[in-house]
């Protein structure tokens, strides 16, 4: 077979990869919330940078140490501070954008997995690490995410713990916890 044969045979046959680009974009397109436009991304900003501060503030309680001794807010404290500073951008820039997206009900999952976090904050220091962190990672698994439950709490007691070893004696943070090993 010469080469302008294979060209010619090339040419004839369906391109396979651009349909299934094609099919994938059309069922995307299908799936997609309709467009919120400015407004939208101004108000996302601002949540976020309530939930920013809100979290900051949460965090600098928790008291913020130093870089050689980092207290249990000290981590919390530089990503709320990072999420504060992206909201203030997206305020400067979302004005401009339309490619927000309106608020569905799917949003309000947003709107639960930021409550759990402060619901998280809130019983960290009476209750200790272990229990709210299980059950945050329940309620986001199981009820936000819809997992099994065998999956659930697999993942959830593996990730629990795994954070245990990190926090407390892998950066030697002094959380509050009730079990110590």
């Amino acid at each position: 077979m010469t080469m302008s044969e294979r060209e010619t045979r090339t040419a004839d046959e369906p391109d396979i990869l651009a349909e299934l680009q094609a099919e994938v974009a059309r069922d995307l397109a299908e799936e997609r919330p309709p467009a919120g436009g400015p407004a939208y991304q101004v108000v996302s900003a601002l949540v976020v940078l309530v939930l920013g501060l809100g979290a900051a503030y949460l965090s600098y309680g928790y008291g913020l140490g130093s870089l050689r001794r980092p207290g249990p807010g000290l981590w919390p404290f530089a990503v709320s501070l990072l999420i504060v500073v992206l909201a203030v951008m997206l305020l400067v820039v979302g004005r401009t954008l339309d490619d927000a997206e309106k608020f569905t009900r799917a949003s309000l999952l947003v709107l639960a997995g930021g409550a759990t976090f402060v619901v998280f904050a809130l019983l960290l220091p009476t209750i200790g690490f272990e229990v709210p962190a299980l059950l945050l990672g329940i309620v986001w698994l199981r009820f936000l995410g819809g997992e099994t439950w065998r999956s659930t709490i697999v993942i959830s007691i593996a990730t629990t713990a795994a954070f245990y070893l990190l926090f407390l004696y892998g950066l030697k943070i002094p959380l509050p916890h009730l079990l110590a090993f």
